[in-house]
């Protein structure tokens, strides 16, 4: 795709050097960045024989597949790896070490994004929107959204500074955190709001909204799939898990069943627009409102590079309710890659595949649920941190040091943060306080690791890659004072009162592991088995199309999507 005048200017492209700046004629017009929430490494090619034309067929066979790719983070979250996604950098960088995480300064837990000074433009509809599928949100004290916690540059930051703001530059997901992390600070922001059922964004980004938006919002595609169900794509005797469509480990969400068909409800129903995101419906009408944002700001039209982030969010929704091994993950992923098809279809007619440059990747993988581990003689389980503060040995830890109120102001997956009395008390050795509760916590039923803040500001670590993944997550203004590792397959089933299936946050490697496939312009199909990592991405798309690295990259550039 690149032309090079000099070899050796490829060997220190490697290296991090210096990036090479693409020709103008070299560089797609559109480059299309695909994130498929909670789809793990091998999910794409597990269901292969059942994969229609066009979809992930199309990125597997037309592509380039690294089939080894692994978040160098230890904190699988959904903002986590959707940051990293976007800026090349890990968490210890580019700050986003959480969903949550607690606020000294606030002296309260907060909601990755929030942002008081940016409120959600309404349009006639209430969008306060602290959603009963995604209750991470319940710890915003606003529904304000933003990207100015994220702190460092994203590949779309860069694409419009080296356009001198030419470039368009946009994020599209049902979750807000989807759409704000891959839009970053320069680009423009949409997700769903489900009080609302209909797209939104916030002042940060418009004074009001685009024509087009007010439009597509209007034509009410969120309510026309009132009273409908999610049926199964195919004869049930055609899928891997046909005969596991009513497991006892699966809850019934609010109606919603544990088998097929999963009825959505009515508009009339509390749940409706929750029910509706967690069905294929939810990623078609992502990919529907894509397409209209494509048509309508005119996305590759001219030979500036725009750039489109759509991160497709049903695939976790489903993960999180009935585990990846389920018929209900089975169906969604062959419906998602009909999804996939549609789409690319349409980039196809109104940009050309071969102007556009396509990378498809996951924010992060996912365990398998208990249930599903033990119909199988495997081991797996939940753990309850809420429970760790009474614990007996913990009670031994506040007599030794003389606390006489509570230990923890709480627990935000990954961290204990201690309560401010605590931390505050200029008599208690801190050092040493976070080293016993950190021994205590390695006995406790499911935790593998208990790594103190104050090692991990020192330096003073096994030198083992599960530790640098846990450094990797380190922010000193933001994580908390003792980092929590579960045992493999362990994990909490709880969500702010939500029972779950599966919970993925591990630095373990099936909550690492995602694919990373690459087509469109300029790609020879090929798979690559060499390790690789989702950090290598932003640094891969900036000599793409030319611009300086985000500003807190560390990864590598994959020197194949350079024809390399």
């Amino acid at each position: 795709m690149i032309s090079l005048s000099k070899t050796s200017s490829l060997l220190l492209c490697a290296l991090g050097t210096f990036p090479i700046v693409a020709n103008a004629q070299d560089k797609p017009r559109l480059i299309l960045q695909i994130t498929v929430d909670q789809l793990r490494g091998d999910l794409p090619t597990r269901y292969l024989d059942q994969l229609g034309e066009g979809g992930f067929r199309y990125l597997l066979e037309q592509g380039i597949h690294y089939n080894n790719a692994h978040h160098t983070h230890a904190n699988t979250e959904t903002i986590v790896g959707h940051t990293t996604l976007a800026t090349g950098a890990n968490p210890a960088a580019h700050g986003m070490v959480g969903n949550l995480w607690y606020d000294r300064a606030a002296g309260r837990t907060v909601y990755n994004i929030e942002d008081a000074d940016y409120s959600i433009l309404t349009s006639g509809a209430d969008v306060d929107d602290t959603t009963e599928i995604d209750p991470t949100q319940r710890a915003a004290t606003s529904e304000g959204r933003s990207p100015r916690t994220i702190l460092t540059s994203t590949f779309g930051d860069e694409l419009a500074v080296s356009t001198v703001g030419q470039a368009k530059v946009f994020g599209v997901s049902i979750k807000d955190r989807g759409a704000v992390s891959m839009a970053g600070h320069a680009g423009k922001a949409f997700w769903f709001s489900k009080a609302a059922g209909q797209f939104v964004t916030s002042n940060y980004y418009y004074d009001a909204y685009p024509t087009w938006v007010e439009d597509w919002n209007a034509k009410g595609l969120p309510q026309s799939y009132s009273g409908q169900s999610w049926e199964l794509l195919n004869p049930i005797g055609t899928y891997m898990f046909g005969e596991h469509d009513d497991q006892d480990w699966e809850p019934d969400f609010a109606g919603f069943g544990r088998t097929f068909p999963h009825p959505l409800g009515t508009t009339e129903d509390t749940y409706y627009t929750t029910m509706l995101t967690l069905s294929p419906f939810g990623d078609q009408m992502t990919a529907d409102f894509a397409k209209t944002l494509i048509d309508a700001e005119g996305l590759g039209d001219d030979d500036v590079t725009d750039f489109l982030a759509v991160s497709f969010s049903v695939t976790d929704y489903v993960g999180h309710f009935f585990g990846p091994s389920s018929l209900e993950a089975e169906d969604n992923l062959l419906q998602l890659d009909r999804t996939l098809a549609d789409l690319f279809a349409y980039v196809d007619a109104e940009v050309g595949l071969e102007n556009t440059l396509i990378v498809l990747a996951a924010d992060h993988g996912a365990p398998e649920a208990p249930g599903y581990l033990a119909s199988i003689g495997m081991p797996g389980s939940y753990v309850s941190p809420d429970e760790w503060d009474t614990a007996p040995a913990i009670e031994r830890i506040k007599t030794r040091f003389g606390i006489t109120g509570p230990l923890f102001e709480g627990y935000d997956h990954p961290y204990l943060t201690l309560a401010a009395d605590v931390r505050d008390n200029p008599a208690i050795d801190r050092v040493a306080l976070e080293t016993a509760i950190a021994d205590e916590l390695v006995s406790f039923a499911g935790v593998a690791y208990a790594v103190p803040s104050s090692r991990l500001r020192e330096g003073s670590l096994p030198d083992n890659a599960l530790m640098q993944a846990v450094l990797n997550n380190y922010h000193p203004d933001r994580s908390g004072d003792i980092y929590i590792v579960f045992q493999p397959e362990s994990f909490i089933n709880d969500m702010d009162g939500l029972s779950v299936t599966v919970t993925h946050g591990s630095p373990w490697r099936y909550d690492t592991f995602v694919p990373i496939l690459f087509a469109g312009q300029g790609i020879s199909p090929q798979t690559v088995s060499r390790r690789v990592h989702p950090i290598d991405v932003a640094l891969t798309l900036s000599v793409v199309a030319g611009t300086r690295p985000p500003s807190g990259a560390t990864g590598e550039v994959l020197l194949e999507v350079l024809g390399q």
